[in-house]
């Protein structure tokens, strides 16, 4: 029990020490699993779930101790379930695949008492890179605007490991605002992404 007790306290005073302030830089690195689809409500709401990862490097740059600005260049396999491709006149049922370099700028609110939540916000870009069906590799790419703009959020904690690096766990979600498809004849049709993150930060200044 005294055990238990002494690295409960190391812990609680881990997450009470290393916030940043002014000037600070941090560079990070993280992955996780990635839950999307698309949408349009205008007539047929959602396509089921897709299952994806994401790769993310970012730079955090302080102002104070509470607000940032961080930059997030990430590798997003998107994506929706329960969909059809059309083969040699035929439609079969399939899954899709849509990856993109995505670039959210967030601002970064820091909060707690030692500042080790963070809750952040803001537009983003991503880049189309490739579309393909699950059954046939069918390249879908032409079919998808090269572009996607929206909307990133996210929050999450981080737990200090030593004086320069943290560990941290976030939510992080993704709504896209343009267009997914060039010519679409049943409304506009909308991207979302939610995910679950952990990773990596360095001190870098």
């Amino acid at each position: 029990m005294k055990k238990i007790a002494l690295a409960a306290t190391a812990f609680l005073f881990a997450l009470g020490a290393n916030a940043q302030s002014k000037g600070n830089i941090e560079f990070g690195v993280n992955t996780g699993v990635n839950f999307s689809t698309i949408s349009s409500g205008e007539y047929w709401g959602s396509a089921d779930t897709s299952t994806g990862f994401n790769v993310a490097a970012s730079l955090d740059f302080y102002f104070s101790d509470r607000w940032s600005i961080k930059v997030k260049p990430t590798y997003d396999r998107k994506g929706w379930d329960g969909d059809y491709v059309t083969v040699d006149g035929n439609d079969y049922p399939t899954d899709y695949n849509v990856d993109y370099l995505t670039v959210p700028v967030m601002a970064n609110w820091h909060f707690g008492s030692k500042r080790n939540w963070y809750l952040n916000f803001g537009p983003y870009a991503g880049f189309l890179l490739s579309a393909k069906d699950t059954r046939f590799d069918t390249d879908v790419k032409n079919a998808l605007n090269s572009t996607d703009i929206g909307l990133a959020f996210g929050i999450g904690v981080k737990i200090p490991v030593s004086d320069k690096i943290k560990i941290f766990f976030e939510y992080e979600g993704q709504s896209g605002f343009s267009d997914a498809f060039k010519d679409n004849y049943t409304g506009n049709v909308y991207t979302s992404r939610n995910s679950l993150n952990v990773g990596l930060n360095f001190l870098l200044k």
